[in-house]
């Protein structure tokens, strides 16, 4: 059974990606505050306003859905995304117009 723990195809990686204004003092601290929140929930900084996190299931992706969803800022848009271990895998990374042979994945605590 411990080989369906870790399948690609159970693992998913949660992404949430966010266009937040920063026009006014206001704005600006909320967008500081949600980045410093999915980082303090596990997320890792992919980009600017795209953050990743792996997840062992889609129950355990369904749990940090909420936590995000409960940290929204109040303007902004904010999109998520899960997939799959596996169509992770398939991501085209490019930097500088040259292919990244493969992203650092980011080291995930898993706590029983």
């Amino acid at each position: 059974m411990s080989h369906d723990r870790y399948s690609a195809y159970r693992v998913m990686w949660l992404f949430v990606m966010f266009d937040l204004p920063t026009e006014t003092k206001t704005d600006r601290k909320n967008a500081a505050q949600f980045r410093k929140r999915l980082v303090e929930n596990g997320f890792t900084m992919m980009q600017f306003s795209i953050y990743l996190r792996q997840c062992a299931s889609k129950e355990n992706a369904e749990v940090h859905r909420k936590r995000v969803l409960a940290l929204l800022p109040p303007h902004g848009m904010v999109n998520l995304l899960a997939v799959t271990d596996k169509q992770f895998g398939t991501m085209e990374i490019y930097l500088n117009t040259k292919e990244v042979a493969e992203m650092d994945t980011p080291q995930q605590l898993e706590l029983f």
